[in-house]
């Protein structure tokens, strides 16, 4: 038997000529007739499917009876002009093998099954047409994220996972140990002979590489043990982080600015048969809100003039604004979505609530900070031009309670050929929820880790 032509499916409705082919998917439906039957089947490469038309007197057709939604089969025949709507081409069966019968109990033989409820079967919804279509999307942009660094030329580096720094210094981290659970914990018995942790960031790592490589890029895992139900947590994700060296602040929020650009893009020509099936079923202004960031500058503005504007607003909050509080949400929204009407780049926090990394100012009260607002999510980046002055960086780290001793390796960086330098990160599944119009970062990773759940 021919072997499985993978682009059959995704190509054709397109394709310019008849042929004999072998297709290996799976059944989304049967309908039979008296003498013949027709299927549905698709294989997970696009979102359409392909209908097979198979005659009684062809080899496999006496499997029919067995055959129900979500069975494997591999049809081999012909693709011929098909005379039905919505489709160029059919494939008229000469044979027909089964690979796998799908059982009475099959969950997904309905459609119009809720979110929550394919969440408790995580394992068989990449099967459905939702599903397989934002982790097709998340595919497009992990391409896109390489293409975007590799044609400026950063080079990608592999940061640890197993880490023994705390990078944000908010403790909220998952420890890795091969330590007695029932006995008191002895560092020196354990494997690496610390205490380590499973990484929130890499971009100490990977400033290590900035200082020597110039301009570096990760794109990996990092945990955080946050106890949070929110649809916008996850205890794991993934995270883009590059980190560049004579970078200053401005340079930074322009590489953010074009890469979300780039990857908003990138969905818009590369993902639109998914992006229509989004819109249809999940959000009818999915398009409006992917041309609104692809098709204008950001608007920069310092945290001081935020403030300024949140405090005028003829808005209700949830939450009250005031100079040295974080951004909630809804400001970050507002600021986006209705004040400027377009992307927002906010600048020069408070060194109050940023992490000991970050440059200090000249006022000596801000920090070199920066984070990327977009709307229907708010904040989707976030970064700094780094603390590039030993002496400057050891206080930083004094004031935030930090051992010297165990970043010796980090205060070498300037100790050693000091440069200006700035990275950002973000977060890939808040990425992909702004593109997809998704509103919970369960439902755009494949298999979520969240509070009191880890299945699999």
């Amino acid at each position: 038997m021919q072997s499985q032509d993978r682009e059959l499916i995704k190509y054709a409705l397109t394709s310019e000529s008849s042929r004999t082919t072998c297709i290996k998917a799976w059944v989304r439906t049967k309908r039979e007739s008296k003498n013949f039957a027709f299927l549905e089947l698709n294989d997970g490469s696009c979102l359409a499917n392909l209908q097979v038309i198979i005659n009684d007197d062809k080899p496999g057709y006496d499997c029919l009876k067995d055959i129900s939604t979500g069975a494997a089969v591999c049809v081999l025949g012909t693709l011929v002009e098909s005379p039905g709507k919505g489709q160029k081409w059919e494939l008229h069966a000469d044979k027909l093998e089964v690979y796998g019968l799908s059982a009475p109990d099959y969950p997904l033989q309905k459609k119009g099954h809720s979110l929550e409820f394919l969440r408790e079967i995580a394992h068989l919804r990449p099967r459905t047409n939702l599903f397989g279509a934002v982790f097709r999307i998340r595919n497009q942009l992990s391409y896109a994220v390489h293409q975007f660094f590799q044609e400026r030329d950063f080079l990608y580096v592999h940061t640890p996972i197993i880490t023994a720094s705390d990078c944000e210094g908010a403790g909220e981290l998952f420890r890795v140990s091969t330590a007695p659970l029932d006995k008191k914990y002895q560092a020196e018995k354990d494997f690496f002979g610390r205490q380590t942790y499973l990484t929130v960031s890499g971009q100490l790592e990977g400033e290590l590489f900035a200082t020597a490589l110039s301009n570096v890029y990760t794109f990996g895992p990092t945990f955080r043990a946050e106890n949070s139900n929110t649809a916008r947590h996850a205890a794991e994700f993934w995270m883009i982080e590059p980190e560049m060296a004579f970078y200053d602040l401005q340079d930074n929020m322009q590489l953010a600015e074009d890469f979300v650009r780039y990857c908003v893009t990138y969905a818009l020509e590369h993902a639109k048969q998914d992006l229509d099936f989004l819109q249809k079923f999940v959000d009818k202004n999915i398009y409006e809100r992917l041309e609104f960031v692809a098709g204008q500058d950001f608007q920069r503005l310092s945290y001081t003039e935020a403030i300024e504007i949140l405090g005028k607003a003829k808005q209700d909050f949830d939450y009250q604004i005031a100079y040295g509080s974080d951004l909630q949400t809804e400001h970050e929204r507002y600021l986006c979505e209705t004040h400027f009407k377009k992307p927002v780049i906010l600048y020069n926090y408070p060194d109050t609530i940023k992490p000991f990394y970050m440059r200090r100012n000249d006022d000596g009260k801000t920090v070199a900070a920066m984070d990327v607002l977009v709307p229907g999510v708010g904040e989707l980046v976030g970064g700094s031009q780094r603390e590039e002055r030993l002496d400057v960086l050891t206080e930083n780290m004094e004031k935030h309670g930090l051992n010297r001793d165990e970043y010796f390796w980090y205060l070498d960086t300037r100790k050693y050929g000091s440069v200006p330098h700035s990275g950002f990160g973000l977060g890939f599944e808040r990425l992909i929820m702004f593109i997809t119009g998704v509103s919970n970062i369960r439902d755009v990773i494949p298999f979520p880790r969240t509070p009191k759940n880890c299945e699999f």
